[in-house]
């Protein structure tokens, strides 16, 4: 069988160069930094330092920039929160299957989190059930996750985003990072209060994955782009191209209302389309992260 984790490092290794790689490493290191970090000593600075670390009355003193260095003290936990219903087995906007970019997604900040020392969790279901793994820091683990991502298909049940955040937020009080993987998300009361209450919990990291776009009705054809029971919805857009302007409309407002509630939150949030812009989109996001925080 072959392993998705080794398929994912290999498209790391594509998309990003060693340098790049290093500094995504730095990035998600930085999202503990004072929370799992005690003081050891000081260097001198180099390019790149986080300037947050920089030792003002030291440099002061030798009258060259010295930075903070750290050692962790304790591993810390991340916890991915992810859908796995029917929903995540449709077409993203960049041909591909959701379930494959979150694969991709969870690959690549697991393989960080691993490589840091840290723990991975998964929070997964549907409308039926949620159910949770537990944290270890294995790949052998990491790639179990993976493997249940992987089982999306559309015999899945209806996708319910907002029970596993629920259920995270009633079973993980010890703050961690949460790295919600999700699906287009509308944004009712009940959505908006677990989120402001895993806000006030945890570190949180929000990757959307954007759906296939609409661009005329033939291409609501296609295989797999929609699988909510929306056949007479179809039918109509198909029937009627001009009725695809407002219902792209529709979703685009339903997207800026969810990135509102979670910029009121403190939660920061990318969006992918394709599994080449997924390791340089996590960079962006970890830094985002660390610039907010």
């Amino acid at each position: 069988m072959t392993s998705l984790l080794m398929a994912v490092k290999s498209k790391m290794y594509i998309f990003a160069h060693r340098k790049a790689r290093g500094m995504l490493i730095g990035e998600y290191a930085s999202v503990f930094r004072g929370r799992s970090l005690d003081f050891d000593d000081l260097r001198s600075y180099v390019p790149g330092d986080d300037v947050r670390d920089i030792d003002w009355k030291a440099t002061a003193r030798v009258g060259s920039p010295l930075v903070k260095r750290y050692v962790a003290t304790r591993r810390q936990q991340v916890l991915f929160v992810a859908d796995t219903g029917r929903n995540m087995a449709a077409t993203a906007r960049g041909g591909e299957t959701k379930k494959d970019l979150a694969v991709m997604i969870m690959g690549v900040i697991g393989s960080l989190a691993l490589g840091h020392g840290d723990s991975v969790a998964l929070v997964h279901g549907d409308a039926r059930a949620q159910e949770a793994l537990p944290a270890k820091g294995t790949e052998g683990h990491l790639e179990r996750l993976l493997r249940i991502i992987d089982a999306v298909s559309l015999k899945s049940g209806s996708s319910d985003l907002v029970a596993a955040l629920e259920y995270a937020a009633a079973h993980y009080k010890q703050r961690m990072l949460l790295v919600v993987i999700a699906d287009e998300l509308a944004v009712q009361e009940r959505c908006a209060k677990v989120l402001r209450r895993l806000g006030a919990q945890h570190e949180i990291l929000w990757v959307q994955i954007d759906d296939v776009q609409l661009a005329g009705a033939q291409a609501l054809r296609g295989p797999g782009q929609d699988v909510a029971a929306m056949d007479t919805v179809l039918t109509l857009l198909a029937q009627d191209p001009g009725l695809v302007g407002d219902y792209e409309a529709a979703t685009a407002a339903r997207a800026q209302a969810l990135a509102d509630l979670l910029q009121s939150v403190g939660i920061v949030m990318t969006r992918i389309g394709h599994t080449e812009q997924v390791v340089g989109n996590v960079f962006a996001l970890l830094e985002r992260h660390r610039r907010a925080h």
